[in-house]
């Protein structure tokens, strides 16, 4: 016999029935917002990957890379052809590879390595590490990671300090040295503008680093040209990125290498073909002591008129034309 359903009881069936229909509803819902979810994230991840890649591949193609080391990673950029002649560029204290920039047209048919030494440009920045020797041994194994084995090592200001330490350490890899405007000896400095003074004074120096500003680095490096130059503000960002360490500590190995033994007497036991390019307008050191590297077996002094500190941003194209015919003079055969 059939049950007789009320009024009530078929508002109560109609919502029973209906019960079940909103956690499948929702399940549907949960499972279409997962795979949302899912696919977005896919896309994110996919999206870096692919960031990651042009940015690694971009870096590959203009020939930057980092080169893992003890004690800290050296950026290193190659151009040029790599069969080659090797010419490796060294930058001054405070510098970096784009300090190089204006010669490079005039070297494009070498192999041209430029390495950030260690405290400066895109290389790293630890506490210690800073001497002469230290810098050199680094540039040493760079270049053996490289697969380089035999180069001409171009040293401006105290990257010729660096060149030098390196050709008395490695003299299977060294084939010739080119320094450019670097101070044959401790005595023949001539000073640094105001500001840089500062710098280096203890405590107030610290401060004045902290505070520093893109105009205080302008004046800082107003002793660095005599011609008038416009400097890039890669060169500026990249002095703003050293720590007051790298800086000073830079200084000071400089110094002490020199003290320690002039240059020059440095490369008369070295025997080593070697060109000296120099300002005869230099403000930083005494134009008079280029003639100190004529005592060198085997050196050719070039004495740049007009021309201050810096000979690859006042005079590129014939700095960029001695270095160029110096490389291909000293090549390897």
């Amino acid at each position: 016999m059939d049950k007789t359903t009320t009024p009530q009881d078929q508002r109560t069936h109609g919502r029973a029935d209906a019960a079940p229909s909103a956690p499948r509803g929702w399940r549907a819902w949960s499972r279409r917002r997962r795979i949302t979810l899912l696919a977005v994230g896919w896309l994110v991840v996919l999206f870096a990957g692919n960031t990651v890649s042009v940015r690694t591949e971009a870096a590959e193609a203009s020939g930057e890379q980092i080169v893992r080391l003890p004690g800290g990673d050296i950026h290193v950029v190659q151009d040029g052809p790599p069969g080659a002649p090797t010419v490796v560029l060294l930058h001054g204290l405070a510098g970096s590879t784009a300090w190089w920039d204006p010669v490079l047209p005039a070297l494009r048919n070498l192999h041209v390595v430029r390495v950030d030494l260690l405290g400066h440009g895109g290389s790293a920045k630890p506490a210690e590490g800073y001497g002469i020797a230290e810098q050199a041994r680094r540039i040493g194994a760079v270049l053996d990671q490289l697969g380089v084995r035999r180069a001409t090592v171009v040293g401006h200001s105290t990257g010729g300090a660096v060149a030098t330490s390196l050709a008395e350490q490695r003299h299977d890899l060294v084939t010739a040295i080119a320094l450019i405007d670097t101070g044959p000896r401790a005595d023949a400095f001539l000073g640094d503008s105001f500001v840089a003074r500062l710098v280096t004074t203890p405590v107030v120096g610290e401060l004045i680093w902290r505070l520093r500003t893109d105009s205080t680095i302008r004046d800082a490096l107003s002793t660095a040209f005599t011609r008038g130059v416009q400097i890039p503000d890669q060169i500026i960002a990249d002095i703003r990125g050293m720590t007051y360490r790298s800086l000073t500590a830079t200084d000071e190995a400089s110094g002490a290498f020199l003290k320690e033994r002039p240059i020059p007497d440095r490369l008369a036991a070295l025997g080593l073909t070697t060109l000296v390019i120099f300002g005869a307008q230099d403000r930083r050191w005494q134009p008079s002591s280029a003639q100190d590297y004529r005592r060198v077996p085997h050196a050719r002094v070039e004495i740049l008129d007009g021309v201050g500190h810096t000979p690859m941003f006042e005079d590129p194209d014939t700095t960029g034309a001695l270095l160029y015919g110096f490389a291909i003079e000293t090549a390897p055969r």
